[in-house]
């Protein structure tokens, strides 16, 4: 009985050297690859994406000491034009519309669509704006046409956020069956209303410039964790582009942007707000971006920093088009 105890205990010691040294092995092969990945990681996104991403690159950045991220925040069209018209090198790029991607970048610049996160439209106010005591999502409209509130939105022609902007306008008057409200909204938000991004209205509002402002809800839940001072309307889901169950719907609003071209036009349909993320073509720091997309996609990791950041995230990730690499196959699935 007493050899077959020594027999037992010295079983369980061999298994747990064994596990321990196992565990030392992976932590030092974390340690060593983190020690050879080395270089730059070109990464263009979304302006509504520039809080959850500069968290996504200190982390990352943490991990891989040598890595250094460079980030250009900007209107998702407006990128997507830099990396088709001006060849710019670009190793990751996350847009706030996945159909950018879809329609302008795939096949000829990326292969592949990752629909990583979703939104919807709300507007963004302070406790200081006109009428803040009075607004909600019944009268938001009444509100913003009077005559002395001054409300805007990012420009259409560069950031996904405003065209949705003005497709919101167009379903409010179907939907409150009210004829013309399309045109009063336009009417009522002057130019110098209308800024590059989205972000951009941010310290309009809080300086005073703008009573309101047509943003992404992430956008404003981020803004309003780091300040109180921010409110926003949510807006019914029939407008706010939030719910695929109103897809049809959605199809009625319909804007014209401009194209890459001088006088080609783009045509804008209401659809569900889904964010997509790829590796264009144009990159020349793959295995990085490989990296950081492992990082991006994992629960405990970047999909975990961008839900802490207010950004919905679905529960499945759908792809789009082919050669979606293997290894960031088990992430989303």
């Amino acid at each position: 009985m007493l050899r077959k105890n020594r027999w037992l205990v010295c079983l369980l010691i061999l298994v747990f050297c064994s596990v321990m040294v196992a565990g030392c092995g992976g932590a030092a092969d974390n340690q060593e690859e983190a020690a050879d990945l080395e270089g730059n990681l070109v990464v263009y996104h979304a302006g509504s994406l520039a809080i959850p991403f500069e968290a996504l690159e200190k982390e990352f950045e943490d991990q891989y000491p040598k890595v250094d991220i460079q980030r250009t925040s900007a209107g998702s069209t407006k990128l997507s034009r830099q990396i088709v018209d001006l060849g710019d090198k670009v190793d990751i790029f996350a847009s706030a519309d996945y159909l950018i991607i879809d329609n302008d970048l795939i096949p000829e610049y990326t292969d592949w669509n990752a629909l990583f996160a979703n939104n919807s439209m709300v507007i963004m106010y302070t406790d200081q704006s006109e009428y803040a005591d009075e607004i909600n999502p019944d009268n938001w409209y009444e509100v913003l046409l009077r005559e002395d509130v001054d409300y805007g939105h990012s420009n259409p022609d560069d950031d996904p956020c405003g065209y949705r902007s003005v497709l919101c306008w167009q379903l409010a008057e179907k939907e409150y069956e009210e004829p013309g409200l399309y045109q009063n909204l336009c009417d009522g938000c002057p130019q110098e209303n209308i800024r590059p991004k989205s972000v951009e209205l941010i310290s309009l509002l809080e300086t005073g410039t703008l009573d309101y402002a047509f943003e992404y809800e992430s956008v404003a839940r981020q803004h309003a964790d780091a300040n109180p001072v921010f409110k926003w309307v949510e807006l019914p889901d029939t407008i706010n582009l939030s719910d695929i169950q109103h897809i049809d719907f959605y199809k009625n609003a319909t804007l014209e942007t401009a194209g890459s071209e001088p006088g080609e036009t783009v045509t804008r349909e209401g659809s569900p707000i889904v964010y997509g993320i790829t590796m264009p073509k144009s990159g020349e720091n793959n295995e990085i971006a490989l990296e950081f997309l492992k990082f991006f996609f994992d629960q405990e990791q970047g999909l975990k920093i961008l839900k802490e950041n207010g950004q919905p995230v679905p529960e499945n990730i759908e792809v789009h088009g082919e050669g979606f690499p293997e290894e960031l196959s088990a992430l989303i699935h």
